[in-house]
């Protein structure tokens, strides 16, 4: 018998709150952390981004330590992962494992021309950061596969486990807005010149942004809320930058986590799709979600609230979507308005209560990834 897999705590800093009930509460409320900005350090142009606050950032680290040599990326990843360690009292010990998932890192820190700024910019250097903070025994895993590494994330925890290497996985992940990435994104001529419409007719491309979010995976079930029950990633192969036109990817990788969650189509209640606002990504989900006749479950982005955050995305929505199961509520796609999709797929237009059992988690990104997993609320027995 395969081990079932748990998430026992959940937590996130975003420009929307630096906990889960404010992130909620600002959702309900139907307000945006995208803004307009002009820092001509980040892009000589203004540009529509989700950014924290510099100072509300420093202001809370400050009341966890007073070591000031921590990076931005640090500080964030290190406040969305201390309230789950410290509530778990969990033993840090060889069967406890931390994973740290990003797209880049302290990417940042390749301004300075020195050796230790370019051994600062190694992943394996941040994932070790953070584990010597927190006092992990184990070496630290680090998951970076572009922008599904957030969803990734928990896949790889769930395996762990049920590999009975571990029996409990913290996971954070985490990136930044840089001008590395802005540039990149602008090069692409993906980046929209107003806050991103994902699903939209007059969709214009990506607004990027930043956060850290962070989840306590377990074997355990007592107090844990959420079960993990299958998960897939499939890679298309198809361009470095552009989605498979078939959805191919996506599609096998939700009909391989489908199978293994023993679940039909027609059984999940709600999806949280990618949904970045390209016109190529957002086609893609939608023939792949229509292939598994799943055109009628309700679906969102989360990326009109929060942008695009890079490898915290996955990881920050499967988060959110773990607090639209449990307050059985639905939350609106921000920015929708149109359909601009080949395909029907039932985008929720408002926050609506819904009864939620089951949902599925899906993220694609650059270099073919997908990347699909089922979660469903716990039934704990009534004594």
């Amino acid at each position: 018998m395969t081990r079932a897999v748990y998430i026992a705590q959940t937590n996130c800093i975003t420009p929307l709150g630096f906990n889960v009930p404010s992130n909620i509460e600002t959702i309900l409320r139907g307000e945006s952390g995208i803004q307009l900005h002009e820092d001509v350090s980040l892009m000589p142009n203004p540009f529509y981004a989700s950014i924290i606050n510099d100072e509300k950032l420093n202001t809370a680290f400050a009341k966890v330590s007073s070591e000031t040599n921590y990076s931005r990326l640090e500080k964030m990843m290190i406040l969305a992962l201390e309230p789950i360690v410290k509530n778990s009292k969990i033993d840090l010990d060889s069967k406890t494992a931390f994973i740290l998932s990003t797209t880049k890192g302290n990417v940042t820190a390749l301004k300075n021309d020195s050796q230790e700024s370019f051994q600062n910019a190694h992943l394996h250097t941040l994932s070790q950061t953070i584990a010597n903070y927190f006092g992990f025994k184990t070496q630290p895993i680090v998951v970076s596969n572009a922008c599904v590494s957030g969803i990734l994330a928990v896949s790889v925890a769930k395996r762990l486990i049920q590999s009975e290497l571990y029996d409990n996985v913290f996971i954070v992940a985490g990136d930044e807005v840089s001008e590395f990435v802005l540039s990149g994104f602008n090069a692409f001529q993906a980046m929209s010149n107003l806050p991103c419409k994902p699903y939209s007719l007059n969709r214009t491309g990506v607004s990027l942004g930043e956060a850290a979010a962070a989840v306590l995976v377990s074997a355990e079930a007592k107090n844990s809320k959420i079960k993990v029950t299958g998960d897939s990633s499939i890679n298309d192969a198809n361009h470095i930058s552009g989605p498979s036109r078939t959805g191919e990817g996506l599609f096998r990788s939700i009909q391989n986590a489908l199978n293994e969650a023993q679940i039909k189509p027609e059984h999940i209640d709600y999806i949280s799709a990618h949904g970045t606002a390209t016109s190529f990504n957002d086609e893609m989900e939608a023939i792949a979600f229509n292939r598994l006749e799943m055109g009628t479950v309700p679906v969102n982005s989360l990326k009109g609230f929060y942008g695009h955050t890079l490898g915290a995305s996955g990881l920050l929505e499967t988060v959110i979507a773990i607090e639209s199961v449990l307050q059985n509520k639905l939350f609106v796609s921000l920015g929708f308005d149109e359909l601009g999709v080949s395909q029907s797929i039932n985008v929720i237009e408002k926050n609506e209560d819904k009864n939620i059992k089951t949902f599925l988690k899906t993220a694609s990104g650059f270099g073919g990834c997908n990347t699909a997993v089922v979660f469903e609320k716990v039934k704990h027995e009534l004594h």
